[in-house]
């Protein structure tokens, strides 16, 4: 096998492995989120004496809007921002993964619908009716929720490959309190 190749393939792998962790912090992150969002709906609806429990949606929403995350990601949409603050970066992409999110929300409602024995039109129109002041809330809270993702990334761009990760855990007073207490003992 040539030096080439030998780097190439590590290269993918070393690349497959980062993939790989961002995919599952990112599904994570959204999952404790989205699990929150849960939480919350099931106190309210159980003050009202409505009793369920649906943690398994979670994960799912999670591991499928993280994967199409990293897939708009890869595809680099959005980045034909040009010169643009980072604020304003970091907002447009938010938007466009709420955006993503509600696309997704309304194909699993439609399915949903299917799965029942209605059409795509009364379950379309359903979501245009008493559930839209519910999906509008749940979509600000998300676009929230959504912000520090496209935030670090924007961040870790700005700072340089590794620097975000070091900043946060440095200590605030900017010592090594490792180095400096070896120093100290010497």
């Amino acid at each position: 096998m040539t030096v080439e190749k030998t780097r190439a393939t590590v290269t993918i792998a070393q690349r497959a492995k980062r993939e790989l962790q961002e995919y599952a912090l990112l599904s994570a992150y959204l999952y404790v989120c989205f699990g929150a969002l849960v939480l919350y709906k099931m106190a309210i609806l159980g003050s009202q004496g409505v009793h369920f429990s649906a943690f398994g949606i979670p994960v799912v929403k999670a591991l499928i809007l993280g994967k199409f995350i990293l897939l708009v990601h890869a595809v680099k949409l959005g980045e034909r921002y040009g010169r643009l603050p980072l604020v304003s970066v970091i907002a447009y992409k938010a938007a466009l993964y709420l955006l993503l999110l509600i696309v997704l929300s309304i194909a699993e409602e439609a399915i949903v619908g299917l799965s029942k024995g209605r059409t795509i039109a009364e379950t379309l129109a359903e979501i245009g009716g008493d559930k839209l002041p519910g999906m509008l809330a749940t979509s600000l809270i998300m676009l929230l929720i959504l912000i520090p993702y496209p935030a670090s990334r924007e961040f870790a761009v700005a700072l340089g490959e590794g620097r975000l990760w070091g900043l946060l855990f440095e200590y605030r007073d900017g010592v090594d309190h490792e180095r400096s207490t070896r120093v100290a003992k010497e």
